[in-house]
């Protein structure tokens, strides 16, 4: 292949055709992307208190997190891919990804593994109101496919949350 082949492949459109107006891939697309950017900033945030987890509940803690890792792992590919299924363009960069997100860095030498627990429980909490904005753009543009996947990440994002809410309940007395 010669370099102007290349580059003319480089800067063709990647467009996919929809039925969804340009309004609505603009808008859907860039929501999506926002999202994306806080799902890998949960992911990476969820990862780093699994890895400095210590304490008397150390395993289960540790185990939860891991797991809930998993999970918001996972979704970043779904995510991507319906970006690109309407026709928009997906996140390109650990840079873009630190422009757009709004889930916080925790960027501390030592976090206690309680408040390791309510940070994620608040952040996924966050991320289920985001998520639910998201879905209500996708019922102003028609976008019940993209809708339907919100349905079910807000399902996780709510267990998660639930899941760091009981672990953080102080013992009952009875």
């Amino acid at each position: 292949m010669d370099v102007r082949h290349a580059k003319a492949l480089q800067s063709a459109s990647l467009e996919t055709p929809t039925d969804l107006g340009s309004d609505a891939v603009r808008d859907i697309a860039a929501a999506l992307n926002v999202l994306l950017a806080d799902i890998f900033g949960l992911y990476v945030k969820t990862k780093n208190f699994h890895w400095h987890m210590s304490g008397s509940h150390f395993r289960d803690y540790y185990l939860l997190l891991d797991e809930q890792a998993t999970q918001i792992f996972a979704s970043t590919d779904d995510i991507a891919e319906r970006v690109r299924k309407i026709g928009g363009r997906t996140l390109h960069s650990i840079g873009q990804i630190s422009r757009s997100q709004r889930i916080l860095d925790n960027d501390a030498d030592y976090v206690t593994p309680l408040d390791m627990l309510a940070e994620l429980r608040n952040d996924n909490k966050q991320l289920t109101a985001n998520m639910r904005e998201t879905h209500d753009l996708c019922g102003e543009h028609r976008d019940v496919a993209t809708a339907s996947l919100l349905e079910n990440w807000i399902d996780e994002a709510e267990r998660r949350t639930w899941f760091l809410f009981e672990a953080t309940r102080a013992g009952e007395t009875g």
